[in-house]
């Protein structure tokens, strides 16, 4: 656990894939897909809250705050990063927010660990993780004191692009291997868009039992 880390994660999607509703609340391998997130996310960070919009109560069993976008329209993950900024900095002391998907039953356990040493020593600095050659930029490190940059960004320029403003902060990038389950290779980062996507992460789910 890093206890100058907070941790947000963004269920706020539209799911269109999936047929609309609460993906992260789809079942796999016994539990929600939120579930498996939480097991493997909140270890590693001193606090967590949920940025998801509409009722609540639908999360009411999770024992987490919620925390619906502050940013007015549906202006996608990066109006979560900054509920979750404005969050940390109203009710926590950490200097740093780490956002992951809650659709990515298989994330890394040393997520946050391997972000933070990225930027050891870098004061103010960014950290995305990767995979497979691609960037997964709801999978980062972000400072407190780039929330006000982040308003300005989302408000006034209107740009709702994650990688948009991770170039504008010179974003460090981490890459993370890609792993193997009883001789199946996949993405720790895979996540889940289609009901095909749920069907293969449950045939993962379940060579991690076997």
């Amino acid at each position: 656990m890093n206890r100058d880390v907070a941790g947000i994660i963004l269920a706020g999607g539209r799911s269109r894939r999936m047929g609309g509703g609460d993906k992260s609340l789809l079942a796999l391998g016994g539990a929600r897909l939120l579930d498996h997130v939480i097991a493997r996310f909140a270890p590693q960070v001193g606090t967590l809250v949920l940025s998801a919009n509409g009722d609540p109560g639908r999360f009411a069993g999770l024992s987490l705050p919620v925390r619906p976008d502050t940013v007015a329209g549906f202006a996608g993950p990066l109006a979560g990063v900054l509920a979750g900024l404005d969050w940390a900095a109203e009710n926590t002391r950490c200097p740093y927010l780490v956002t992951a998907a809650g659709d990515t039953p298989f994330l890394p356990e040393n997520l946050v660990e391997r972000l933070m040493a990225a930027t050891t020593g870098i004061r103010g600095s960014m950290a995305v993780a990767s995979s497979g050659s691609r960037q997964h930029p709801t999978f980062a490190l972000w400072p407190l004191d780039c929330r006000d940059d982040l308003r300005r960004f989302l408000v006034d320029e209107g740009n709702k692009r994650v990688s948009a403003f991770m170039d504008r902060r010179d974003c460090i990038e981490v890459d993370f291997p890609i792993e193997d389950i009883s001789g199946v290779s996949f993405d720790p980062f895979f996540n889940i868009n289609t009901p095909d996507d749920l069907a293969e992460a449950e045939r993962l789910s379940q060579s991690m039992i076997a």
